[in-house]
């Protein structure tokens, strides 16, 4: 299938590694030049063909999103395509027992990271989209829909989904369209490393990391029996990008693989 993205310019953020990375390479490969947002070049997004330029920022700065847009620009012209996929759980948060641990700090740092950058992101970058009657799409998480430890990251994922539907809504009539991608479990360096957030899940249960990973589908009543892959949200964040899906937006896909229970 031709997706129609040769030739379109896209900013993606939290791109560094997992499905951030993954949605660079995908969308790279379908002829769209990308500016690559991340906090820490990796080695991966350094590895790109020419057709991706990597930025470090940080977005959880409060300049962070002027100096990301502004550098974007500058190496693309218009911008017509804004995936915000930066997020994740933050220290104090991930090792919380439960809502009475995550002290006000945490809180803030959750929210400046899920919530506030993609605020200030899309902000910078609206003009442009909207000339350009672009697509905005924010990676939310199925903890927006479900109680999920830890419970200020699952409520900044929400608020993220609230914002999708409210842009679609007022901008749509302008021609932008804007929609809401949320991974399930995904077989990130969240999941799959030592330090990571299922690791901590697996001390709390009393298991090895491997015996959780092995039981966790079944635990959580995902359909497939197995993680998705970063580069499977990735394909179907590139099909919503696209021409082809013209006529979607204000809805929110899940790539969850059938989840329906809490770990």
């Amino acid at each position: 299938m031709d997706l129609q993205l040769g030739g379109k310019t896209a900013v993606v953020t939290g791109a560094s590694k997992g499905i951030g990375l993954e949605i660079v390479r995908a969308l790279s490969a379908e002829g769209v030049r990308v500016v690559a947002a991340a906090r820490t070049v990796t080695a991966e997004l350094r590895e790109l063909d020419g057709a991706v330029t990597a930025v470090p920022v940080d977005l959880a700065a409060p300049d962070g999103a002027a100096r990301l847009i502004e550098r974007a620009s500058a190496i693309l012209g218009e911008i017509d395509l804004l995936i915000n996929n930066v997020g994740g759980v933050v220290p104090g948060s991930a090792d919380a027992g439960g809502f009475l641990d995550i002290a006000d700090d945490a809180w803030q740092r959750t929210y400046e990271l899920n919530l506030f950058s993609t605020v200030r992101v899309t902000r910078r970058a609206l003009p442009g989209l909207l000339r350009q009657r672009g697509v905005i799409i924010n990676i939310s998480s199925i903890g927006a829909r479900a109680a999920y430890h830890p419970v200020d990251y699952g409520t900044a994922k929400a608020a993220l989904n609230n914002l999708t539907k409210a842009l679609a809504e007022e901008f749509g009539g302008q021609g932008l369209r804007v929609l809401t991608v949320s991974p399930g479990p995904t077989r990130t360096r969240n999941w799959s490393a030592p330090d990571g957030y299922a690791a901590d899940v697996a001390a709390r249960n009393g298991e090895t990391l491997e015996e959780f990973l092995a039981q966790a589908p079944g635990r959580m009543g995902i359909t497939t029996g197995r993680l998705t892959e970063p580069r499977e949200t990735a394909a179907l964040v590139t099909f919503l990008a696209s021409p082809v899906s013209g006529n979607l937006t204000g809805a929110d896909y899940l790539a969850d693989g059938g989840a329906i229970k809490t770990v």
